[in-house]
């Protein structure tokens, strides 16, 4: 029996994304910080696709050590497709940004990321049918103002991506990384990113997606052979792309 792993579970893209994958039947290992959220989601499920199978971590991934955690508490699962969606935003100027909340956005966005990412390859990159997708951003390719360190958090996850897509093609391993960069979506993203308690999209926000959208990208990502799906700036149109960043093959 193989799971799909989705971190960052609870809501948003990562919630919606558990709903698109059990509707194709495949079995779940929910992982993210709110417990009761998790539970209902899993309720859902159960209730919508009775014969998917589901487990659920509650974790906190912008703890480290958690990341190695989760990763050794899943051993006994075999695992098809892991993505990595758990993250969060700041819109603040560098001078003026919150460092206590910039640190633990370090943390999940990047090391965690990578932690996870590292450990699912060296286990699975030699597997068929292995799939590893991480959740960036539009801006992981552009650098938007007043959010120039989450934006580099992002960068930091695209290239990542893209550079061990690379990696495993020319080992000649048959997993497939790929990157997803949404634009604006509706979700609570803009509420921990402006540290307000409520955000209203509409009027706010000129064009953006839904959650339920973003997971029909991911599941056109999951199916396609591109490395990238990107959500288009300007026109809001979903992309799947091939690799975007350039690469220079190591001469070692």
């Amino acid at each position: 029996m193989k799971y799909t792993v989705i971190t960052g579970a609870s809501s948003g893209i990562g919630y919606e994304t558990a709903l698109a994958f059990a509707s194709r039947g495949k079995n779940l290992i929910l992982v993210a910080r709110r417990k009761e959220q998790l539970e209902e989601l899993q309720s859902k499920i159960a209730r919508i696709h009775p014969n998917v199978e589901f487990v659920i971590q509650k974790i906190d991934l912008s703890v480290i050590e958690n990341a190695y955690t989760l990763y050794e508490s899943l051993r006994g699962y075999a695992i098809e497709t892991w993505i990595n969606n758990a993250g969060f935003g700041n819109f603040a100027s560098v001078a003026e940004q919150d460092l206590n909340k910039i640190t633990t956005m370090l943390h999940l966005n990047i090391e965690a990321l990578t932690i996870l990412s590292s450990l699912f390859v060296r286990d699975y990159s030699t597997i068929d049918g292995t799939q590893l997708i991480n959740v960036s951003s539009g801006g992981g390719y552009t650098i938007v103002g007043n959010a120039i360190t989450y934006c580099a958090t992002k960068f930091y996850v695209s290239a990542f991506t893209e550079g061990l897509s690379h990696e495993l093609k020319s080992q000649g391993a048959p997993m497939q990384a790929k990157v997803l960069a949404p634009a604006a979506t509706e979700t609570e993203f803009a509420k921990r990113a402006f540290d307000v308690t409520n955000f209203e999209y509409h009027g706010a926000v000129r064009k953006f997606h839904t959650a339920k959208e973003m997971a029909g990208f991911m599941l056109d990502l999951y199916d396609s052979n591109h490395v990238v799906g990107l959500v288009n700036g300007l026109t809001y149109e979903f992309e799947l792309r091939d690799a975007i960043f350039n690469y220079v093959e190591s001469t070692r």
